[in-house]
């Protein structure tokens, strides 16, 4: 339940912002992309963020933040946020405008070939 509240406050704040968003079910979560490049989502019960890597040393240090761990190795530009670090709507607001402002230099993923 957490995780549909949470992926709606996003859908609202990207639309206040005139962002054109889609959305898709990945990691068992809601991610929403920009440019056909993933931006936030929801995972795991908390959000999780594609942030600019040179900026993520630094914004692991607020509230609920953390390197983002996948099969025992970090992601690069990626950080888990739990619930306490985006439960008010500036909080929120933050982070989707920490990946709005990556978005524009993160790269695509490259579509698998079938």
């Amino acid at each position: 339940m957490e995780n549909l509240i949470t992926g709606e406050r996003i859908a609202d704040l990207l639309t206040a912002k005139s962002v054109e968003y889609g959305q898709k079910k990945m990691f068992g979560g809601l991610c929403f992309m920009v440019d056909d490049k993933m931006l936030i989502g929801t995972y795991k019960g908390g959000v999780m963020a594609r942030v600019d890597p040179a900026e993520a040393e630094n914004l692991v240090n607020r509230p609920g933040a953390s390197q983002m761990i996948h099969g025992g190795k970090p992601m690069v530009g990626y950080l888990f946020i739990e619930p306490d670090g985006y439960e008010t709507d500036t909080a929120l607001s933050f982070w989707v405008e920490k990946c709005l402002e990556f978005n524009p230099k993160a790269k695509a993923s490259g579509k698998k070939k079938t």
